[in-house]
């Protein structure tokens, strides 16, 4: 796990070696162990080094034999043992034991098509010295993040966008097409980011870059084709056999490795298997939450701790917590996104880090498997859009004007009769309804509220019509997986354990594992109204029924009482202040009667006034002067 940076000038012209510095130190939470540049006239590669593999011999940027070819990586290759070997057949050989050097040697022998080999996370950068030329990669999951800009004939390119904006010229601009599909999906959908000009490398996807030209071009190329013959009991032990090998893959490590615990299931087996093949006592870490008893997880989770042997840590936050962090939170995540959780795995990282340098997690289960509640809302919309108008009309009517914190009921009953399944999906994310909206939006932001109304749905368009053959659930849980995911939840999971210089890895997204979910009907997924079928009848092997049936807590937090009490201010002061983004971009009178009606109990807007101050500290941090 580290930091890359680079720039490509098209024109040949020398590089600034002092801006590559500075995008490099601004790297350096991502990598303390260690620094390198690789510098050859329009061409310079920046890399902030953890150590996982090869503690001695992995220093990056790494050359292949004749120094042609230099590649800079960030992440893990799960498989790099048997590809090192694969590779060692056909002739060539090896001066470490790094998995980094295994990309270089499959680059070498299979060109482009060498992530298709890959099991991994992975964003790396390969240069040709010779022709000029640059290959970039990142992972099928995009559990690795890889952000790009063009400025002038540079191409800059980096781990996370603060390094892009140490180059003197690079625009800090809000865009305010990508902030209407902020307040639609909680989060900026690939490829575009809340700067203007600066962009992410989609999830498998790569780009090859010359002196003449740039292509992008997906290389995971899976689309979902469901089974039509199948046994339970045989997709029960298949699944299980994927599980185990994914997670006997990510337990390779020249460093201790320990686990995010929660009281699911998820991490629950994940702790199952890692004490199946560690040899020593699994480390195992939880965040609890002053107030938030209800949702609590530290006895459940140190419950299951007990039962594998695992010694058990964890970490309690209260609203002073959120406060002191808040200050720089979005410089650590520099995108903001509205789940109210995201904050909370800086602390569990900071937790994690002061005993190991890498730690597993249950995260990226739930959206392959239906485990939320929009994929139930998704069924049940194929029953209730069939419903005469005269029915369905008057309900919705008097559900959104129903007094008191309902939120998720309102927002499913107007999703819940929309024909149109894009558009129907985009109102089941978005929890500033149409109306909201025009309330809200100020100034640009509002022309293009106007102009676009549901129009943000062509933002995962592209996504949708890869499966837009098949039912809505599975459709639904498709783009999950490869946009809410990435965009949000595991941007914020890479960039929260990186500011602790913490790997996080992922099991439950082995493409592999992903391609198996995918290919299964969508009753194995969501039996009725019960999400995660057939991955809880799996998990029957290792964990014991009452821990797998037993109602899901989530990693929930008491935000919603810290707003109306210890951070009323807190919120009046930077979403009400005439200084503020909000002034500039929203309506200030509306906001107010939000954050009265939430205080009051009238209604439920937690997770509205949430997102405008992650948006409103974003802009504080990287946009005002």
């Amino acid at each position: 796990m580290c930091g890359i940076c680079g720039i490509f000038d098209r024109s040949g012209d020398p590089i600034d070696h002092a801006t590559l510095e500075r995008m490099n130190t601004v790297l350096q939470h991502r990598g303390p162990d260690g620094e390198g540049y690789f510098v050859d006239g329009g061409i310079g590669l920046g890399h902030r080094r953890l150590s996982i593999i090869d503690l001695d011999g992995g220093a990056q940027p790494m050359p292949n034999e004749d120094g042609t070819l230099q590649v800079i990586f960030n992440g893990e290759i799960y498989n790099y043992i048997e590809l090192r070997e694969e590779l060692s057949a056909l002739g060539h050989r090896f001066r470490t034991r790094s998995d980094t050097e295994v990309i270089v040697h499959a680059y070498q022998q299979w060109g482009v098509e060498c992530v298709n080999r890959f099991n991994g996370m992975f964003a790396f950068a390969i240069v040709n010295v010779r022709e000029k030329t640059m290959f970039l990669a990142r992972d099928h999951l995009g559990i690795k993040p890889l952000y790009y800009i063009w400025i002038g004939s540079q191409l800059l390119f980096a781990s996370e966008i603060k390094a892009l904006l140490q180059h003197p010229d690079c625009p800090r601009e809000v865009d305010v097409e990508s902030l209407a599909e902020l307040f639609t999906f909680r989060y900026v959908p690939s490829p575009k980011t809340l700067f203007k000009g600066i962009f992410k490398l989609p999830p498998g996807h790569m780009m090859q870059v010359s002196t003449s030209s740039m292509r992008t071009e997906r290389f995971w190329k899976w689309v979902p084709q469901i089974r039509k013959k199948w046994h339970e009991r045989d997709l029960i032990e298949e699944y299980q056999g994927l599980l185990d090998d994914a997670v006997r893959l990510q337990l390779r490590s020249d460093v201790p490795l320990g686990l995010f615990l929660s009281s699911g299931i998820d991490s629950g087996v994940l702790l199952a298997i890692m004490s199946k093949y560690s040899p020593s006592r699994i480390q195992a870490f939880t965040i609890g939450f002053e107030g938030g008893e209800k949702t609590n997880e530290v006895a459940d989770a140190r419950f299951l701790a007990d039962m594998f042997g695992a010694e058990h840590h964890f970490t309690m936050v209260g609203p002073k917590d959120y406060l002191e962090y808040y200050e720089r939170f979005l410089w650590d995540i520099e995108e903001p996104v509205g789940h109210e959780a995201a904050a909370a795995f800086y602390f569990l990282a900071k937790g994690t880090s002061s005993h190991v340098k890498v730690a597993l997690t249950g995260q990226g289960a739930d959206e392959p498997w239906a485990g939320y509640d929009r994929h139930i809302g998704v069924k049940l919309s194929n029953i209730y859009n069939r419903l005469p108008s005269n029915v369905t009309d008057p309900l919705a009517w008097l559900v959104t004007r129903m007094p008191g914190r309902f939120e998720r009921l309102k927002r499913g009953v107007v999703s819940l009769g929309e024909p149109d399944v894009l558009t129907r999906f985009v109102k089941i994310y978005s929890f500033f309804s149409e109306d909201m909206k025009r309330q809200l939006f100020e100034g640009a932001l509002k022309e293009k509220m106007f102009v676009n109304g549901y129009q943000s749905k062509e933002a995962i368009r592209h996504l949708q019509s890869d499966v837009q053959h098949l039912d809505p659930v599975t459709q639904m849980l498709y783009i999950d997986t490869r946009a809410n995911l990435p965009d949000d939840l595991l941007m914020v999971g890479d960039k929260t354990a990186m500011a602790n210089s913490l790997e996080v890895r992922v099991p439950f997204l082995d493409y592999r594992l992903i391609e198996f979910i995918e290919s299964l009907p969508p009753n194995l997924k969501l039996r009725g109204f019960t999400g995660k079928y057939l991955h809880k009848k799996a998990l029957e092997k290792w964990l014991p029924k009452d821990v797998i049936y037993r109602k899901k807590k989530g990693f929930a937090n008491p935000i919603e009482e810290w707003f109306r009490t210890g951070m009323q201010s807190y919120l009046e002061e930077y979403l009400l202040g005439p200084d503020s983004a909000s002034a500039l971009f929203f309506n200030q009178t509306f906001i107010r009667q939000m954050l009265m009606d939430d205080r009051d109990g009238k209604d439920q807007f937690r997770r509205h006034i949430y997102l405008l101050l992650s948006f409103e500290l974003w802009y504080r941090k990287f946009i005002r002067k």
